[in-house]
């Protein structure tokens, strides 16, 4: 059983405070930002930043789903750690600063996503598909929570 670790790294043209609030804000901007593989979401507790409590289900194919119950931490600066308390699976948001700036023209957001994948055929399996659908997850997310408000 190795670990699997799917990272997603987008350039924003918002502050890195404005972007980590997006994040945080569990009942409003990431409520709206869920892709169509993600069900049933809700906010268990809190609802802005660290503290927070969401549930939700995570449809990876048409037969494997993984229910998620995630406490929200904020082990650093700048970054919002999900983990879930029914698995090994963890998720962490860091924003920066873009590169060569101060954070008020732009941030990068580091979407990192790891969890103990199984052994045999079925790892092999999960270590080369699984990534893919993550990834598309946070890029779908990233996408909505940076899209300009209409």
């Amino acid at each position: 059983m190795a670990q699997i670790r799917v990272e997603v790294r987008r350039e924003v043209a918002a502050a890195p405070e404005q972007v980590l609030a997006a994040l945080g804000d569990y009942q409003g901007v990431r409520a709206r930002s869920w892709p169509d593989n993600i069900h049933g979401y809700r906010v268990l507790a809190g609802g802005t930043g660290a503290g927070s409590r969401i549930a939700y289900r995570l449809q990876a194919t048409r037969k494997r789903a993984r229910d998620v119950d995630a406490i929200v931490s904020a082990p650093e600066p700048n970054t919002l750690l999900e983990a879930d308390q029914n698995s090994s699976l963890r998720t962490s948001y860091q924003v920066t600063p873009a590169a060569g700036g101060t954070g008020g023209g732009g941030s990068t957001v580091t979407a990192t996503t790891t969890w103990d994948g199984a052994g045999g055929v079925g790892g092999f399996f999960e270590r080369t598909f699984a990534p893919i659908g993550i990834r598309r997850l946070h890029t779908a997310v990233l996408e909505r929570i940076t899209a300009p408000a209409s």
